[in-house]
């Protein structure tokens, strides 16, 4: 055990209820941002120990609804581990998270979207295109899975693995979004630029025909993108500030 894990029972626990209420700010920031998808989709991150369990939203409430107490501990086969109410997770949203989590020892989060923006460009031919900045930050994070259908069949989490590799965002065609990072704020704030690109995308592709930018262009701004994720230690706080002032309850 390295010096950086809690070494107690009381350690693990305070640790556990900051993932928790990290995790619960999320779900309440998704719907805040209107990418919910009534009680559909998922955002989950991984609980301290070396039991290798994590949590998830319990089947049935709706994202503003999420609160620290309220989400489900689950193990890798997706056994409820803990639940203070309802009990039950979506087949669909452990395969694909349980994925990540057991192929990716650093996801300490991961987030899957149904966004209309999102899935919308999930199902353009060219998917993400270089049409802002936003998107060129994104593309050098960015990989692809092809759609198989619901994600009820296990044989698809070795497949999303590979597809993933060592990317934080994932577009699953004709199905929607993925991001995963080191916890819940880092993957949190890939999700946003990868929203906020596609709905860029959405937007400019309704006006006619685009612009593109030089090669050189993206590929500075790709090198320029590499410390992406430490946007959070900004973003994080702010958006914590925002929803205390609009959605405030989700620490309980």
């Amino acid at each position: 055990m390295t010096t950086n894990e809690p070494s107690t029972e009381q350690d693990l626990r305070k640790t556990e209820w900051k993932v928790r209420t990290e995790l619960a700010a999320a779900y309440r920031l998704v719907a805040l941002f209107g990418w919910d998808d009534l009680v559909f989709s998922h955002l989950s991150a991984r609980v301290p120990g070396p039991e290798h369990h994590f949590l998830i939203n319990p089947y049935g409430l709706l994202f503003h609804e999420i609160t620290a107490s309220s989400l489900v501990k689950v193990d890798q086969e997706g056994q409820v581990v803990e639940a203070a109410g309802l009990g039950r997770v979506n087949p669909a949203g452990f395969t694909i998270h349980s994925a990540v989590h057991m192929g990716r020892d650093d996801a300490g989060a991961v987030m899957h979207l149904h966004a209309p923006d999102g899935v919308a460009v999930s199902a353009h031919r060219d998917g993400l295109l270089p049409l802002s900045q936003t998107a060129m930050l994104c593309l050098d994070h960015l990989c692809y899975h092809e759609y198989e259908g619901v994600a009820l069949n296990m044989d698809e989490r070795d497949r999303l693995i590979r597809d993933l590799g060592n990317r934080s965002m994932m577009i699953l065609r004709n199905h929607g979004v993925l991001t995963a990072g080191k916890d819940v704020p880092e993957t949190f704030t890939y999700l946003y630029f990868l929203m906020k690109a596609c709905e860029i995308q959405v937007k400019a592709q309704s006006c006619g025909p685009t612009h593109l930018p030089s090669e050189q262009a993206i590929r500075t701004t790709a090198e320029q993108s590499q410390q992406l994720g430490m946007a959070a230690k900004l973003t994080w706080p702010a958006l914590i500030r925002l929803l205390d002032s609009k959605n405030p309850g989700y620490a309980v």
